[in-house]
């Protein structure tokens, strides 16, 4: 094969391989970050601390409270306490076990409604929420906390019709969250082997690595965007941004370091040819007087 053609064929390999950088990682993100029920409760678990995110919680729970008590009075009445009890009830213990039990049996029943192909629709239960409230407006002596009707309350997750997209999207995710990553490896390597000189062909490919990481980074910022722009009004948008952030933790910290590794490996190798053309410098300066001054080394790497 020509110099030229393995050249123009290196190149199409790197620029493919650079191409599947971002992609392959969101991928495996995806596959192995969100799929995983362990690490997506280890990532959520932080989350029950945080203030927006309680306080949108104790909103949604003590509007669901006030909603199932008879009487309009009655209501009026209890809405300042059963309020205040839920944010208190936010910041115990009890509630960060049951935020990841709630947040495990959701990520289960999600999991199943995707891999067992049913078209019925995805539920949690807010039942547990409830009754915790209720003993702690009891204890506190609230009045009228006995009348706190306790029901198994499911709230969708998601509606039938919504399943069967998801789906298709979750079986392409298995198949991509390995090969795509295992391909763009494949293409760099091979890229790299053919080339005419491989130095340039390990700098363009940690150039291309480097501005992966980059488009990644922005893709997750756009992302965020996106996501809070879309919400309702009652939805609080700190509380929101904040589990989008816990979520795309990953992403963020593969996208730099994607970038960092990408430009330590070019910088080596433009370092490394400096200090190589520097030393082939001083060697012809350090030829004996009549003898001629050695070649410069075509080797490649």
């Amino acid at each position: 094969m020509s110099r030229r053609l393995r050249t123009a064929a290196s190149a199409v390999l790197i620029a493919l391989a650079c191409l599947l950088v971002p992609f392959g990682t969101l991928a495996a993100w995806a596959a192995y970050g969100l799929a995983d029920t362990g690490r997506y409760v280890t990532t959520m678990a932080p989350l029950a601390a945080d203030p927006d995110v309680q306080g949108q919680i104790a909103d949604t729970v003590g509007s669901g409270i006030l909603r199932r008590v008879d009487g309009g009075a009655a209501r009026s009445a209890m809405g300042p306490f059963v309020h205040d009890a839920v944010r208190s009830f936010t910041r115990t213990e009890a509630f960060r076990t049951a935020w990841d039990t709630a947040n495990r049996a959701a990520h289960d029943a999600v999991l199943s409604a995707l891999r067992e192909k049913a078209d019925r629709p995805v539920t949690v239960d807010l039942a547990p929420v409830t009754a915790q409230v209720k003993r702690r407006l009891a204890a506190d002596h609230v009045p009228l906390a006995n009348r706190i009707p306790v029901r198994h309350t499911e709230v969708a997750l998601l509606r039938p019709d919504e399943l069967g997209r998801l789906r298709k999207g979750y079986e392409v995710l298995e198949v991509a969250g390995f090969w795509l990553p295992v391909s763009t490896v494949a293409l760099a390597v091979a890229g790299i082997a053919l080339a005419a000189c491989r130095r340039r062909a390990v700098t363009a490919t940690a150039l291309g690595t480097a501005l992966g990481g980059t488009l990644l980074g922005l893709a997750v910022a756009v992302g965020r965007r996106l996501t809070l722009r879309d919400l309702p009004d009652e939805v609080s948008h700190p509380a929101v941004g904040a589990v989008y952030d816990a979520l795309t933790a990953t992403l963020r910290t593969a996208a730099w370091l994607l970038l960092a590794l990408g430009l330590a490996v070019a910088l080596g190798i433009w370092l490394s040819g400096c200090c190589t053309r520097a030393l082939r410098r001083r060697r012809a300066r350090a030829a004996p007087a009549g003898e001629p001054a050695p070649r410069p080394s075509r080797a490649r790497l």
